[in-house]
């Protein structure tokens, strides 16, 4: 078997090995994008891809005596590594979100709760509603209903109601302002 090719960037990451800080700017140019990529099409999160592509670069860096051209080339050393540490942050951050997640389970499964206190809050804000809506012009109170109650988006209420895009979502604006007002909700 041939020895293996080596490239610019592969004899400039051997270099760096000695820790002269002046060698290691190209590899850092070179393989930074590949490192970015790679982490990107992980993560789908460039702000999470670039942290990954900071620290690879660190471990490319102080690491870099590591790194052995006739196993590999430097980009595909620093994808190996980008993609490592890009799946370790995946594994963290779903991690963290069972940990989230089981804490709120069990601060709500903890709470006590009054069922029928909850009932008759929830029937009285269904009667406010109901009344806040009779208030309503037909016009709007069909555009509500038909968005809200109906799942429908503007699109499709303005389909269903025979009227302009821009109609209904002025109905539907219109529409939400008033029952905001009659419910007493602070506008935010």
């Amino acid at each position: 078997m041939p020895p293996p090719t080596t490239t610019p960037v592969d004899a400039a990451l051997v270099a760096c090995a000695d820790g002269d800080p002046t060698t290691f700017g190209p590899v850092y140019d070179a393989l930074a994008p590949v490192a970015y990529g790679t982490s990107l099409g992980v993560l789908r999160d460039p702000d999470h891809a670039a942290e990954v592509t900071q620290e690879v670069m660190v471990e490319v860096w102080q690491t870099a005596a590591r790194f052995d051209p006739a196993r590999a080339s430097a980009r595909t050393w620093v994808v190996t590594l980008a993609r490592r540490r890009a799946v370790d942050r995946v594994r963290a951050e779903q991690s963290r979100r069972h940990r989230d997640q089981r804490d709120l389970d069990t601060t709500v499964a903890g709470a006590p709760r009054d069922v029928v206190a909850d009932d008759v809050e929830r029937r009285l804000e269904g009667a406010a509603v109901r009344r806040c809506l009779e208030s309503l012009t037909p016009t709007q109170r069909e555009a509500v209903v038909e968005a809200y109650y109906g799942g429908r988006t503007y699109r499709e209420v303005a389909e269903r109601l025979g009227a302009g895009l821009p109609t209904i979502k002025s109905r539907i604006r219109d529409g939400l302002g008033r029952l905001r007002d009659c419910l007493g909700v602070a506008r935010g």
